[in-house]
C-alpha cells in the first residue's frame, strides 16, 4: 500500500488562492518599506550554530532547529541550524559587509524562519517574517519612522490595530527598584507570558525564578496596570516610581521624546504605553513594540525594538539599531478571518480563449501574443474540447471573460466575447477587446 503523502507538523502548502493572498500582503508591506527608503537584502536559510546560539535567551535557544551535517566530514564541519529570526543574521551580515555599506543602513528582508515550537493556531514551525531595520544611529527618529510604517501598512491592509510601546530600560529600572537588578531577564521572560498564561501563573513563575515574595509583591502595580490610563499619566507615575534608578529614568526620558516625535509627526495610530510589554529576546536595550489586531483574537502580529550592541557579539561594538518584524502568516490569518482581501486580487487571467479546433487555437495564439504585449494576462485553452468543459474551467478559475473562436469569428477577424459575470455576449475586434480588458484591470 502506497504511503499517504504528508508534510511536517507546523508547516503548510499554499495553493494559488493562498499565494495570491500572501503576495498581496508581501507587496503591500514591500511597497511601504520602499516608500521610506529601505533596501532589500537576503541571507541564507541556514546559519552557523555559533551565530545563532546565545542570542535569543534560554527560551529561544531551545527552539533552534539544528541541521544534521551531510556532504562534509562530520568531525570537521561546524554545526549549523535554520535561522530563528532575521535580526541576528542581519547583525552578522552587517559585520561581514561593513566596508560595503553606507551608514545609517536601512534594510528590509522578507524570508522564512524556523522555530521548533509546538504548533497551534497562529503559531507555526515555518513562517515568514517581513523585517525592516535602521542600523548605525541612536536617533529616535528611526523609532518614529517604524511607527509610521506600522500605521501605513495596516491602513492599506484595512486592519484596526493597537501599537503597544515600552522600553527595556524601564524594565531594568523596575528590577533595580524592587531590589533584584540581577533578575531583569527572569522578570522579562516571565511577564512576556502575561497574555498567554495570566497573572497568577506569571507570579508563580517569578517565585520559581528566585524572586522573593516581597519583590513579586512590589511588581504588582506594574503587572496590574490600567490599560485605559493615558501615557502622560503613566510616565508621570514612572518618574516617581523609578526616581532612584538612573537607567529607569533614561527609559522614561526616551519614551517622553518618542511620544513627542509621534505627536509632531501627526501619527493617528492607536498607541498604548504598555508597562507589561517585555519582548522575551535578550538583545533589546531600548524601545520595544508589539502590534495587536483589535477585531480578532490573535497574538502579536508585529513586534520589534531597539538593540544597542547586537553587532558587538560579532566583533563590531557600539553600533545601535532598531527594527520591527511583520508576521506575514498571522496577518494572513487576520485578513482571512475578517474577509478583508480585495476580490480583484484573484483575477489574474483576464480572458480565456476557447477554441473548437487546432486552426482556431492558432488564431487565438496570435491574439494572445498581442494582449500579453499590452501586459494583459491571458490563457489559451490548450486543446480542442467541448465548450461546456472550457467554460467550466474559466468559471472555476474566476476568469472574467471568455473569447470564443469559431469559423465565423476567424472570417470576420473577431472573437465572440462572453462576460462570465453577466452572461452577455458580443462580437468584438482585437482593439475593442484590448480596451475592455484594460478597463477591467484598472477597476
Amino acid at each position: 500500500m502506497a504511503q499517504k503523502p504528508a508534510i511536517p507538523k507546523g508547516t503548510r502548502d499554499f495553493g494559488p488562492i493562498e499565494m495570491a493572498r500572501r503576495n498581496y500582503i508581501f507587496s503591500t508591506i514591500r511597497s511601504v518599506f520602499a516608500l521610506y527608503g529601505f533596501q532589500q537584502i537576503e541571507t541564507p536559510a541556514m546559519e552557523l550554530m555559533s551565530t545563532l546560539m546565545g542570542k535569543y535567551g534560554e527560551e529561544g535557544d531551545k527552539l533552534l532547529f539544528r541541521i544534521q551535517n551531510s556532504g562534509e566530514k562530520a568531525n570537521e564541519a561546524p554545526e549549523k541550524g535554520l535561522r530563528y529570526d532575521l535580526t541576528v543574521p542581519f547583525a552578522r551580515y552587517i559585520v561581514q559587509h561593513r566596508d560595503e555599506l553606507q551608514f545609517p543602513f536601512r534594510r528590509y528582508q522578507i524570508q522564512p524562519v524556523w522555530r521548533a515550537d509546538r504548533p497551534q493556531k497562529g503559531r507555526y514551525r515555518e513562517f515568514y517574517q517581513c523585517d525592516v531595520d535602521v542600523i548605525g544611529t541612536k536617533s529616535l527618529v528611526s523609532e518614529l519612522e517604524l511607527i509610521q510604517i506600522v500605521e501605513e501598512v495596516y491602513r492599506r491592509l484595512n486592519i484596526n490595530v493597537c501599537l503597544h510601546i515600552n522600553n527595556r530600560k524601564i524594565l531594568a529600572g523596575i528590577a533595580e527598584v524592587i531590589g533584584t537588578p540581577d533578575k531583569m531577564m527572569d522578570i522579562t521572560v516571565a511577564i512576556d507570558k502575561l497574555d498567554k498564561i495570566g497573572l497568577e501563573k506569571v507570579n508563580a513563575e517569578l517565585l520559581e525564578r528566585g524572586l522573593s515574595a516581597q519583590a513579586v509583591n512590589a511588581l504588582q502595580p506594574i503587572l496590574n496596570q490600567d490599560h485605559k490610563v493615558k501615557y502622560q499619566d503613566k510616565l508621570a507615575s514612572l518618574r516617581q516610581y523609578l526616581s532612584a534608578s538612573e537607567i529607569g529614568m533614561k527609559g522614561v526620558a526616551e519614551l517622553e521624546e518618542l511620544f513627542s516625535l509621534i505627536g509632531a509627526a501627526g501619527v493617528q495610530l492607536n498607541i498604548e504605553l504598555d508597562l507589561t510589554l517585555a519582548r522575551g529576546l535578550n538583545y533589546y536595550t531600548g524601545a520595544i513594540f508589539e502590534v495587536k489586531a483589535l477585531d480578532v483574537q490573535m497574538g502579536s502580529i508585529t513586534g520589534g525594538g531597539r538593540y544597542d550592541n547586537l553587532t558587538g557579539i560579532f566583533g563590531l561594538p557600539d553600533v545601535s539599531g532598531v527594527g520591527i518584524s511583520f508576521g506575514a502568516d498571522r496577518i494572513y490569518d487576520v485578513l482571512t478571518e475578517l474577509d478583508l482581501y480585495p476580490t480583484s486580487m484573484l483575477n489574474t487571467t483576464q480572458v480565456l480563449f476557447a477554441a473548437f479546433g487546432n486552426e482556431e487555437i492558432n488564431y487565438a495564439l496570435t491574439w494572445a501574443k498581442t494582449l500579453r504585449e499590452k501586459k494583459i494576462p491571458v490563457e489559451v485553452y490548450p486543446e480542442p474540447a467541448k465548450m461546456k468543459k472550457q467554460m467550466a474551467y474559466a468559471d472555476a478559475k474566476q476568469i472574467p471573460y471568455v473569447a470564443i473562436i469559431g469559423g465565423n469569428e476567424m472570417d470576420n477577424n473577431t472573437v465572440m466575447l462572453k462576460n462570465m459575470l453577466t452572461g452577455e455576449q458580443e462580437q468584438v475586434t482585437l482593439d475593442t477587446l484590448c480596451k475592455i480588458l484594460l478597463n477591467n484591470l484598472t477597476k
